[in-house]
């Protein structure tokens, strides 16, 4: 992979271009590129020995039809807020439903918290028609359509990225492509073929990130510097994230889906796959922080061209603590969203925070929040270092010029 090394105001590269290092930085990128490629090759599962279970669509007499709401009439269905084994229930009534779909109307009764969470005349709507060979056609209600609303999003996005970031937003686009088809084709299938998880995790980052920064950031020094941040972010993340799941228990199984899951792959290692999350998750806030402390360092190489190695370290650690902060910020908040419903729970039953933290389903995203945050933190300096390391070396300072003597006044 090569290192272009034009004054541009992309390297603000001072001097002439240093070809022997971009050389050597290639070398050494294209070695962990191949390491990385191979690794994916051997781990990379055979589709026998990708579990697959039935898809519930996919059973005889099940079709999934698009509708249209045409009636909606509540009723009164007897919830009375409590039910199965004093299990809380929406109080309230239930509703009986017709959309008009391709096959005629559909009528079916939704219950009473599907209901209350709203449902209206002309909503666009999926309906299940489960017609067992011999017996008469029900309904059942599946879902709202989104498809419009989420590609008007999606357009919109990208757009909008390619209008303000121009040719770096339209490459940070294909860049999501690639991180799509990593996730889908090669470490998705990969855990529930049995892979360990760690090294499928750190493999598949590895490739994602060294394609996505070269896309998105451009081939230089300075984008690679970034990428040995990267690096070192991923691995430490990766101990880190084994080390706490084992010290902290966490067997993954804190929720129903994670029982469902484990019931469909029983070989799946719900632990492993704990630890694997953390290193993903944390990837986007982790490339942020690598590539602004790359670009700090050249910037303040541009600007103070004299400046030693430490003084640049420093000037950048400053920004770097700055970062820091607002990105801890950003990993809590995160994980809190994607938390919510626990964190709603937990204050309806008016049970303890500390009690709750210990807790399966909120101690996974605690101890996910923690090792995110440690590998943030370590990375920013490490990436300062190596950026320093590889910027443009200093100036010497320039001297200064004797003033010339001025012209003495003739005498008489």
């Amino acid at each position: 992979m090569a290192h272009g090394h034009a004054h541009s105001h992309d390297d603000l590269d001072v001097g002439p271009p240093r070809q022997g290092l971009a050389a050597t930085l290639a070398v050494v990128v294209g070695a962990i590129s191949v390491a990385a490629i191979v690794a994916m090759v051997v781990l990379w599962p055979s589709s026998s020995q990708v579990p697959k279970a039935p898809n519930p669509l996919s059973g005889e007499g099940v079709t999934l039809l698009d509708g249209t709401v045409t009636a909606v009439k509540p009723f009164d269905c007897g919830s009375g807020g409590v039910g199965p084994d004093n299990q809380p229930t929406v109080d309230g009534d239930c509703a009986k439903v017709t959309a008009e779909t391709d096959d005629g109307d559909a009528t079916f009764t939704l219950d009473s918290a599907r209901y209350q969470a709203g449902i209206d005349t002309g909503d666009e709507i999926e309906v299940l028609r489960i017609a067992p060979q011999g017996q008469p056609a029900t309904f059942e209600f599946y879902d709202f359509q989104r498809t419009f609303p989420l590609q008007a999003l999606a357009i919109a996005f990208a757009v909008l990225v390619v209008a303000v970031a121009r040719w770096r937003g339209l490459f940070a686009l294909v860049g999501i492509g690639v991180t799509l088809v990593a996730l889908m084709q090669f470490i998705l299938p990969a855990l529930l073929a049995g892979k360990s998880a760690l090294p499928v995790a750190i493999v598949g980052s590895t490739v994602i990130m060294t394609v996505v920064l070269y896309l998105a950031h451009g081939v230089s020094i300075r984008t690679t510097s970034a990428l040995f941040g990267t690096y070192f972010g991923i691995i430490g993340t990766a101990l880190m994230g084994a080390l706490a799941t084992d010290w902290a228990s966490l067997t993954g199984i804190g929720s129903e889906d994670d029982r469902t899951l484990v019931a469909t792959v029983p070989t799946l290692s719900m632990s492993g796959v704990v630890a694997a999350t953390m290193v993903i998750a944390g990837l986007g806030v982790l490339n942020d922080v690598t590539v602004t402390q790359a670009s700090a360092v050249w910037e303040m190489r541009a600007l103070q061209p004299t400046a030693r190695a430490r003084e640049l370290f420093m000037s950048a650690m400053r920004i770097g603590r700055d970062h820091i902060a607002s990105s801890v910020y950003t990993l809590v908040f995160a994980y809190a969203g994607s938390a919510m419903t626990v964190l709603l729970l937990i204050s309806a039953y008016s049970r303890p925070l500390g009690e709750m933290a210990t807790t399966e389903e909120l101690g996974q995203e605690i101890v996910r929040t923690l090792v995110g945050a440690i590998g943030l933190v370590l990375a920013v300096p490490v990436t300062t270092a190596i950026a320093v390391a590889l910027a443009p070396p200093a100036e010497d300072e320039p001297l200064t010029p004797a003033r010339p003597a001025g012209r003495r006044r003739a005498t008489s």
